[in-house]
């Protein structure tokens, strides 16, 4: 068991605990895991709209002379690309083929960036863009000192544009503003998300937190606006088929065979460029692809995939009952040969070879 006593707290922990949120340890932080019940989270934001509490992410600022360099050179996807108010789904390659992190990149203004990481490799993405920040660019690690609400669901434009000028229905996903929310200035409101039902990413200082949560919840009560705990977020994500760093990337697997090659750009020059070329042109031994279980069955993480004479041909990275399809669903890295969309593939459950059938992403089409 994890020690709890040494849990990092959110600004609004406190709000969960009285809410009777059940909270678990999750990337060094106490967070709300689920309120009502996986499956009715779920549906809500799929259906309406929801509010999670994600301020356990981290936010790092890059700015001034040599920011656009630097970020060109430690991340993956063409940071010139960019412009003030747009956002970049990106990741950190490693020196050995693999993802130090995968992350956003926001564009304030010219040579000054906000990256959103994981909580969980915070401090091994500071150390790492440190360590290559040679040209002595202003970094500024600020995640202790934000918090960060994601409002999803197709009901969340109505549900916060009483709280903002910010014309939210006409904002393009994958862009941003800065501007006042709930009565507080500069405050930043982004067209972001990670369970494909649409809505926003808020980010606030902490000291704000308390008074945007209630107010978002007074503007949103007509749309039966409910808090949402982090399963919901991740079974949302895996129906959409969206990578989970730990789960599906990480330090050894790729961003080819993970199937981010359309966030990575070889011709920038960043770190290991040269293999990422290479796995493009000549492909990879295996693939990240999705299935859904054709007999009863869940599958879970690291539980073996095999052919049907019982030969290990992959791995499970993700898997879950999706609330939305009524169907197991997973994820997993498959040998070429057996990942083509219609094979039938077996995760072993329990000793037993259970069939599966290799689909396309997403699973949930909405």
């Amino acid at each position: 068991m994890e020690d709890t006593s040494t849990l990092k707290q959110t600004a609004l922990s406190h709000i969960h605990q009285a809410l009777g949120a059940k909270m678990v340890p999750f990337a060094g932080y106490e967070m709300p895991v689920q309120y009502t019940g996986v499956n009715d989270e779920h549906i809500q934001v799929r259906q309406k709209v929801g509010v999670f509490d994600v301020s356990h992410m981290g936010e790092f600022w890059v700015s001034g002379p040599g920011a656009t360099d630097l970020l060109q050179h430690v991340t993956s996807n063409d940071v010139t690309k960019l412009y003030d108010g747009r956002v970049q789904y990106s990741c950190l390659p490693n020196n050995d083929g693999g993802i130090v992190d995968d992350l956003l990149v926001y564009r304030v203004k010219e040579d000054e960036y906000m990256l959103v990481v994981n909580a969980s490799n915070m401090e091994k993405d500071w150390n790492w863009i440190a360590a290559h920040n040679t040209g002595g660019v202003k970094m500024e690690n600020k995640s202790d000192d934000m918090s960060l609400l994601a409002i999803q669901g197709p009901l969340a434009v109505q549900a916060l544009q009483s709280l903002t000028d910010i014309d939210l229905a006409s904002m393009k996903y994958y862009t941003f503003e800065i501007g006042r929310f709930a009565g507080v200035d500069n405050i930043i409101v982004s067209a972001t998300g990670y369970t494909g039902a649409g809505g926003f990413e808020i980010y606030m200082p902490n000291a704000a937190a308390e008074q945007i949560w209630k107010a978002v919840f007074e503007a949103g009560a007509s749309c039966d606006i409910r808090p949402i705990g982090l399963a919901a977020r991740d079974t949302l994500r895996l129906e959409m088929g969206f990578c989970l760093y730990g789960n599906d990337i990480n330090d050894t697997t790729s961003p080819i065979e993970a199937g981010l090659g359309w966030i990575t750009r070889p011709a920038t020059g960043f770190i290991n460029s040269e293999e990422m070329a290479r796995q493009k042109a000549e492909g990879t031994s295996r693939k990240l692809v999705g299935f859904e279980m054709v007999d009863r069955g869940i599958p879970r993480h690291d539980y073996p995939i095999v052919d049907a004479n019982g030969n290990e041909i992959g791995v499970v990275t993700s898997g879950t009952q999706s609330p939305s399809l009524g169907k197991a669903i997973g994820m997993g890295y498959v040998a070429n040969g057996h990942n083509q969309t219609g094979n039938s593939i077996f995760i072993q459950i329990r000793n037993k070879s259970i069939e599966a059938q290799v689909v396309d992403l997403p699973f949930y089409k909405g």
